[in-house]
């Protein structure tokens, strides 16, 4: 008999959550929608919520709502009949998309999909210097000059690094001969023999062009290779050719392309 219980998680009651994405997480790259480093960028909101859902007392699947998309990864044996059905009580009208779990009637999206790369540790001598408290403006100045309606701040990050999953970032910062910050990457530790992630990575609009991305990348691989990571895995939207340009000249391969699910528009 299935006895499914969903739970709902502050930021600070995470810890079983992420224990169990690392247990699941392959030494390739993920299949899910969740690593322990997607959990672990999010935990930059205090007031995040996550979820966990057990089967017994064995995790079964974890979860949070990004925006729009119910992403989820599930235990490697979990009965997703079950979770989609309890999934479905998540997604209100508006909440038209999940990640990583299959929903009885609902489409792949074949409009939006990501791709999937990975990178094999090898020797990767790059110009990327460990982020600490002293870089954190400069880390947080990368990111907002990267990606256009940043809200992240120096708070935030102070916020992700005290989180349960503080202890599992890597981050690199890239400065230009002249000291500016130009790019920065975060890297995710899924423990020893288990793929890493990156997220995110940026460049600073007015350095683009000039390498100190993939050197941010190469630092944040490095790093993560040296702590006992097998691979490490990113994923961008097909559309954005730059950013697959980019991992592909650090060395990375593509996997695969991944589709979220979407529910059926009404006939």
């Amino acid at each position: 008999m299935i006895s499914l219980a969903r739970h709902r998680l502050s930021p600070a009651e995470t810890g079983p959550a992420l224990r169990a994405l690392s247990e699941w997480t392959p030494a390739d790259a993920p299949s899910g929608g969740l690593h322990p480093g997607d959990v672990g960028w999010q935990l930059r909101f205090g007031d995040a919520t996550f979820f966990l859902w057990t089967d017994g007392s064995a995790p079964a699947a974890v979860g949070f709502l990004d925006g729009t998309v119910l992403r989820v990864t599930a235990a490697p044996h979990a009965d997703l009949d079950a979770l989609a059905a309890d999934a479905e009580e998540l997604l209100e009208p508006g909440n038209d998309q999940c990640d990583g779990l299959p929903i009885p009637g609902w489409e792949l999206d074949e409009k939006e999909p990501w791709v999937v790369l990975s990178w094999t540790p090898r020797p990767a001598p790059s110009r990327a210097r460990p982020v600490g408290e002293a870089d954190a403006a400069d880390r947080v100045l990368v990111q907002r000059s990267a990606f256009a309606g940043s809200t992240f701040t120096v708070e935030r990050w102070r916020t992700m690094k005290q989180s349960p999953a503080g202890g599992l970032a890597v981050e690199t910062l890239v400065r230009t001969p002249s000291g500016e910050p130009a790019a920065a990457a975060t890297g995710w530790f899924a423990g020893a023999g288990r793929c890493g992630l990156l997220e995110p990575v940026g460049t600073h609009p007015d350095h683009r062009g000039h390498g100190y991305g993939r050197d941010a990348v190469l630092g944040a691989c490095a790093a993560l290779a040296e702590r006992g990571s097998s691979a490490v895995a990113v994923l961008t939207p097909a559309g954005n050719e730059a950013a697959v340009a980019l991992y592909r000249s650090a060395g990375f391969t593509v996997l695969r392309e991944n589709h979220d699910r979407v529910r059926p528009r009404p006939a």
